[in-house]
């Protein structure tokens, strides 16, 4: 399993003010290929939680049928229990994670439904398309 990075800030992919049809697709796919493999991480992230939860569970059923010192038990049921807790967190995380690859996937098929064919006519003449608000004068 993969570590988890650090990000230190700034935009997660970076743009580079481009607007056209194919720079705008590009980037929607770029987003929701990343949240896919973000969801892919936090999923085994989650199994790790989960199954080093019941083992210090278990681990703290162990030291008690040791007869250990009870602090023992404690220390390890809280870890336990902090483990858990963890692991509900990075559920909601994946859900969330899940959820922005499934927008940014429908938002990329709703993009080209809508633009394609413009930018199919537009790429396909030799003369220069007015900028944007030109005709609104």
């Amino acid at each position: 399993m993969s570590e988890l990075q650090h990000h230190t800030g700034g935009p997660a992919a970076r743009t580079d003010g481009d607007h056209r049809y194919k720079a705008v697709q590009h980037q929607l796919k770029t987003l929701g290929t990343a949240m896919d493999l973000a969801g892919n991480e936090l999923e085994a992230l989650l199994r790790g939680m989960r199954m080093n939860a019941q083992r210090a569970e278990a681990l703290a059923v162990d030291i008690a049928n040791a007869e250990l010192d009870r602090k023992f038990v404690e220390m390890t049921g809280q870890v336990s229990v902090a483990l858990g807790g963890a692991a509900v967190e990075v559920h909601k995380l994946h859900e969330t994670a899940q959820e922005v690859a499934g927008l940014a996937h429908d938002t990329r098929r709703t993009h080209a439904r809508l633009y394609e064919g413009l930018d199919t006519v537009r790429s396909g003449r030799k003369e220069r398309t007015p900028k944007p608000g030109f005709f609104a004068r």
